[in-house]
């Protein structure tokens, strides 16, 4: 697993050890950036936050492409240090905010975010409480995006967001909601 685009291109990352993590594809990362970018120009100076964030890899993808910070959280000590890592590895500690904790606990960011990535595991049921837990104006700045990767079925937009675009990337189903200004 690799960054794809921006400053650490072609940069190798740490991933955690063991099956309790599943990385985002490079295919669907790279399709996900895409449609961020045909909507945003660009992701510099932004804030994002990488919620599920196993390795890390989609808020790494995204401070490689120019993001100002990124908060990453989960729950598993294994996966926060393969974060640890990579963010030693690229010297960005200082854009990083890391949380080892469940979603369903976590207060807020400081600030919104621009951009909210939710990778819940598949088959978990997480998705939906994710959805009900960060959309809102504490997590989503006004007009901010959230991207939602399932496998299957994805719950419908919660009040104040609008689907964006939807994509299948192999088992990967991407849904991009806008909150509403």
């Amino acid at each position: 697993m690799r960054i794809i685009a921006g400053e650490w291109r072609g940069r190798p990352l740490a991933a955690p050890e063991g099956r309790a993590t599943r990385p985002t594809s490079d295919r669907a990362r790279e399709g996900l950036f895409s449609m961020l970018q045909s909507r945003l120009g660009s992701l510099e100076g932004l804030r994002v936050a990488d919620l599920f964030a196993g390795s890390g890899a989609l808020g790494l993808e995204a401070l490689s492409r120019g993001a100002a910070h990124c908060l990453f959280l989960d729950s598993d000590r294994d996966a926060v240090a393969a974060i640890r890592r990579n963010l030693a590895a690229f010297g960005s500690e200082q854009r990083a905010e890391i949380r080892t904790q469940s979603l369903e606990y976590a207060v807020p960011p400081p600030a919104p975010c621009d951009i909210l990535f939710l990778d819940p595991p598949y088959a978990s049921g997480l998705a939906e409480m994710a959805l009900i837990r960060v959309c809102n104006a504490g997590w989503v700045s006004p007009g901010g995006l959230v991207s939602l990767e399932t496998e299957r079925d994805r719950p419908p937009p919660p009040p104040g967001f609008s689907i964006e675009a939807e994509r299948r990337f192999g088992k990967a189903h991407i849904l991009l909601l806008r909150r509403e200004s």
